[in-house]
């Protein structure tokens, strides 16, 4: 759990890091995850863990390699409160694609977290009604889509760490390649203390963490997981007012409160219906 929470903490640093950048949002999230990808890869070496080549693990690194491009650009265009909290989104996404496309019922209780979500969703968009906020918002959107088909696809091909772990190294791999050369070519000029503030993100705030989330959830449960991650979307704008001054209006603090407590109430109910289904009431054994 420790090893998790240190996880969040270290990705809810992305937000002021990216504003500090000049880069294009591409150029950014490639150049990121370049890194990233080198730090994944030196683990699974180590670690032994094998680079499986498969439809799942590769549609599900670009799924997450387009939630990256999204999330970085989302956080240029927008606040950092607001992408990181519409990128949580991911789970209400998760419930909408399985009942669409996997023909599984949605419960009541999980269509009132939809639905509060969606409510919470809106409040987004009642504050600062620029162009650049609005498709900021809609491209945290994307990335929280993105994000759950990753983890959709991901689930399909079971509990494998070999595909999960080749799917975030597919989704590094990706970024790079369509990042760096697409926004380099937006990239007016680039300085070494940007070259800094790059490498820290590669390597402390993707790299690493994805190391700690990977030895976490061994031990930690899904439940404990998804909570305690998200310390991400609370700490995030945090740094990013402190350290830039960056504030989100009262209808997006509202938006965020519902948004969280909705994804939090999702994973609670997720982990007890799988304890139920796993240790059955003495009723449902007898029967």
């Amino acid at each position: 759990m420790l090893l998790m929470a240190l996880c969040a903490c270290l990705w809810s640093i992305s937000g002021i890091f990216i504003k500090w950048i000049s880069w294009s949002p591409f150029l950014i999230a490639g150049g990121r995850s370049l890194i990233s990808a080198a730090v994944l890869g030196l683990f699974m070496t180590v670690s032994r863990i094998g680079i499986q080549v498969c439809r799942s693990s590769i549609c599900a690194g670009i799924s997450l390699g387009v939630s990256f491009l999204c999330f970085v650009s989302a956080n240029k265009l927008t606040t950092a409160a607001n992408a990181i909290v519409l990128q949580y989104t991911s789970p209400i996404f998760i419930l909408i694609i399985s009942a669409l496309f996997l023909h599984q019922q949605i419960k009541k209780r999980e269509a009132a977290v939809v639905c509060t979500a969606a409510a919470g969703i809106l409040l987004f968009f009642l504050d600062q009604l620029s162009p650049g906020n609005i498709a900021g918002n809609f491209l945290g959107i994307l990335a929280g889509l993105f994000l759950s088909i990753m983890f959709i696809l991901i689930g399909l091909a079971g509990n494998n760490d070999s595909i999960r772990m080749s799917g975030i190294l597919f989704a590094h791999i990706f970024t790079a390649l369509v990042g760096i050369p697409v926004g380099a070519v937006f990239t007016a000029s680039i300085s070494t203390r940007e070259i800094c503030l790059i490498l820290i993100l590669g390597i402390f705030q993707l790299g690493i963490p994805y190391i700690l989330y990977a030895i976490a959830a061994k031990d930690c449960s899904p439940l404990a997981c998804s909570l305690i991650g998200m310390l991400e979307p609370l700490l995030n704008p945090v740094w990013v007012f402190l350290f830039d001054g960056e504030s989100p209006g009262p209808f997006a603090l509202a938006g965020a409160a519902i948004v969280i407590a909705a994804v939090a109430c999702w994973c609670v109910i997720e982990n007890r219906n799988q304890r139920i289904s796993k240790f059955p009431t003495d009723t449902e054994e007898s029967s």
